[in-house]
């Protein structure tokens, strides 16, 4: 609740602002005219003025002779008004929402336990000053109250010739202090993601016993002398062999002149025979209903056996009631309308069963039995070992009571929405999913994913697209065992980082952005290994460090050091991506998965008009949980059946070639009623316990 309350004032003031910035570009816009007029009318003024000068005339005469002097300083008067604030901001529109503010600030301050750090305690100072004005009725500020921390374009709406501004000190205030918790300056007695920056982290005796006994869960060396020599002598390797090849021309679909990077897009030209095997396989698929499949699903897998009763441990009494209420979360119906559409069920019973037997580790358990039975399926290897995965985010609007939670993004339009970030498998298995504000860049989430599903899934290589990465991700990822590979678009405009000197490699040198800070990577080296420790050991989430490593405005040591392996990192991958032709393959086969699954999860997300309309976040992410699940469900029998189907086509000679399976899919929902009465009536199945296939011209 505390870290919800810490949230909501942080939207509120980033709406404010925005409103405000909003408003000052509007009224410009209105004013342009006027101000053109105004300048050219100037314009004029000031050349007879200069003429007037040279010939020795009256310069009073001057401005005379190009309107009246009553008009000029009725002119003077106008442009006054159209003048804006020196310097040229909006903050001053701000002030203008101070009765907002007024509205919630006093008992958001007076409920807060605020801790802060020597850099930010003249703003805990002065938010001591307005809550004892709040607590007094004071209306002045006091000439004594701190001002430190009021920044050069705050200072002429804040400090005054009559004293301290009361609305512009404490809106000042108040954005100082959203910055502070951001960046963990400032932090809150019982939050979880405002806390001390060093209670996230394994305790430095522990930290120090564990280097000692080299038991550190990471993935590098831990010592830095001899992991930073291999590294950059790697890096110089792959330096000198890039620099040749760009000389010579020969970087494969590559080209690197002076003025940047060019590479050649690949053709993802499905091949006719491959083709036509799709069209063959997805045609023989049985019609099923969703209720239908859900049950196929549970008598293999049994995944409804985890969703246990929170008290008991005892499993639901009634799969079918379980699985509607799954259900009504997956397809964004909700329990009510279920209840209407599901014979027998009724709103109180569904109702207790999500209440007592449906949370976010029994939806774990539940998709982690689905994707380990994905994994453990022979006919998925045709699409990979499950050792590499994607990651991508799809944002769905939030409507009705949800409205007022959402975020917006700029790149997603102006409506607010939720974003459901998922992580797919090379075998199309989506194996974690968070629900996670649409303001918040895809990257803070891709290790959450990767270290704390609960599957028998091992990856090694993840890919994700541009939003995914940043330096410090690279970092985190090679500390905790995973080879990174974003698909990075205007690749050209990303810097590479070299050892040594810049014009060491002349052919690299547009690309070249300038030389590695090894000395403070090597200063704060062990700050990097407890982060990556604390990390891999379960202390503190990766979304959470990054976020807080991604907020600090004046960029403490820890991380700048992790920036600077992020950079040798992302380095050796660029230089990687230029010479391997087949990573590239890999990350756009891997990234198109992630995409065809968004689309299967759309289809199925399909009541509500397909918006998130829960207020609450728990209710929000057992949608995405509930989605997230049915898919894979879909995702597995589609492959038990697709192995069906195309085992009947060999046996008819009609197979072109085992090697053209890895272009199947099994994400077509084509075959599958999604929407109707959700009836649970197991259908009769043939001998052999599988449903018959249907005819390849059906």
């Amino acid at each position: 609740m505390t870290d919800e309350l810490v949230d909501l004032h942080d939207r509120i003031m980033i709406k404010l602002f925005s409103a405000a910035k909003n408003k000052h570009q509007q009224d410009f816009q209105k004013q342009g005219k006027a101000i053109n007029d105004k300048v050219r009318l100037y314009s004029r003024i000031g050349r007879a003025l200069v003429e007037a000068k040279e010939s020795g005339m009256d310069p009073y005469a001057a401005i005379e002779a190009v309107l009246p002097w009553t008009d000029f300083t009725q002119s003077v008067t106008e442009a006054a008004e159209l003048a804006q604030p020196e310097t040229f901001d909006h903050l001053h529109l701000v002030g203008e929402q101070y009765s907002t503010l007024r509205r919630y600030t006093p008992e958001f301050l007076d409920v807060l336990r605020l801790k802060a750090a020597p850099a930010a305690q003249a703003v805990l100072d002065a938010i001591d000053v307005l809550r004892e004005m709040n607590m007094t009725g004071a209306r002045k500020v006091p000439d004594d109250a701190p001002i430190a921390f009021v920044k050069a374009r705050w200072k002429p709406l804040v400090i005054t010739d009559d004293g301290l501004d009361r609305r512009f000190y404490e809106i000042c205030v108040l954005s100082e202090l959203k910055n502070s918790l951001r960046s963990g300056d400032i932090w809150v007695q019982g939050s979880r993601q405002f806390r001390d920056f060093e209670e996230y982290l394994l305790p430095t005796e522990k930290f120090g016993a564990m280097k000692s006994a080299r038991e550190l869960p990471i993935a590098v060396n831990q010592d830095c002398d001899q992991y930073l020599h291999d590294r950059l002598l790697l890096l110089e390797q792959q330096l000198a062999t890039a620099n040749r090849l760009a000389l010579t021309n020969e970087l494969p679909n590559a080209i690197i002149t002076e003025t940047g990077l060019r590479i050649i897009p690949q053709d993802a030209v499905v091949p006719d025979e491959a083709q036509a095997l799709i069209d063959f396989a997805s045609g023989m698929l049985p019609r099923i209903k969703i209720t239908e499949l859900l049950m196929d699903v549970d008598d293999w897998t049994g995944f409804t056996r985890h969703f246990v009763h929170l008290k008991s441990g005892e499993q639901a009494k009634d799969r079918t009631f379980l699985m509607s209420a799954i259900l009504a979360d997956a397809i964004n119906l909700g329990l009510t309308k279920m209840a209407e559409s599901s014979p027998g069920a009724t709103y109180a019973k569904l109702s207790w069963l999500q209440a007592w037997h449906i949370r976010d580790e029994t939806y774990s358990a539940g998709l982690a039995e689905l994707v380990n039975a994905q994994f453990k399926h022979a006919f998925a290897a045709h699409w990979g070992d499950g050792t590499t995965s994607s990651s991508d985010g799809q944002r769905f609007r939030a409507g009705g009571r949800a409205e007022s939670t959402g975020h917006i993004n700029p790149k997603y339009g102006a409506e607010p929405g939720k974003l459901f970030y998922t992580h797919i498998s090379d075998q199309y298995a989506p194996f974690s999913t968070r629900v996670v504000n649409v303001g918040v860049r895809d990257s803070t989430y891709v290790l959450d994913g990767l270290l704390y599903h609960e599957s028998d899934l091992r990856i090694e290589e993840h890919y994700t697209d541009t939003a995914g990465f940043t330096d410090h991700v690279f970092a985190l990822m090679h500390l905790l065992g995973f080879r990174f590979a974003p698909r990075i678009r205007d690749l050209g405009d990303t810097k590479l980082y070299v050892p040594a000197k810049v014009g060491d490699h002349p052919a690299l040198r547009s690309m070249i952005g300038g030389s590695l800070n090894v000395k403070h990577l090597r200063a704060h080296w062990d700050d990097v290994l407890r982060l990556a420790a604390s990390i891999k050991h379960g202390t503190v989430t990766a979304s959470l460090m990054l976020r807080k490593l991604g907020s600090y405005p004046r960029q403490n040591g820890l991380a700048i050091a992790l920036r600077e392996l992020g950079r040798i990192e992302r380095t050796l991958f660029i230089l990687d991506w230029l010479q391997n032709v087949e990573l590239r393959r890999r990350v756009h086969a891997g990234l198109n998965k992630g995409e065809a699954r968004n689309a299967l999860a759309r289809a199925v997300f399909i009541h509500r008009l397909g918006e998130i309309r829960d207020r609450s976040f728990e209710q929000q992410r057992y949608r995405a949980s509930g989605l997230n699940l049915v898919t894979a469900a879909i995702v597995l029998w589609n492959t038990v059946y697709l192995e069906r189907a195309t085992q009947a086509l060999r046996e008819k000679g009609k197979l072109p070639d085992d090697g053209m399976l890895q272009f199947l899919s099994p994400l077509g929902w084509e075959h599958i009623n999604l929407t109707g009465d959700y009836v649970w009536r197991q259908q009769r199945i043939a001998e052999g316990g599988f449903r018959e296939l249907r005819k390849p011209q059906e």
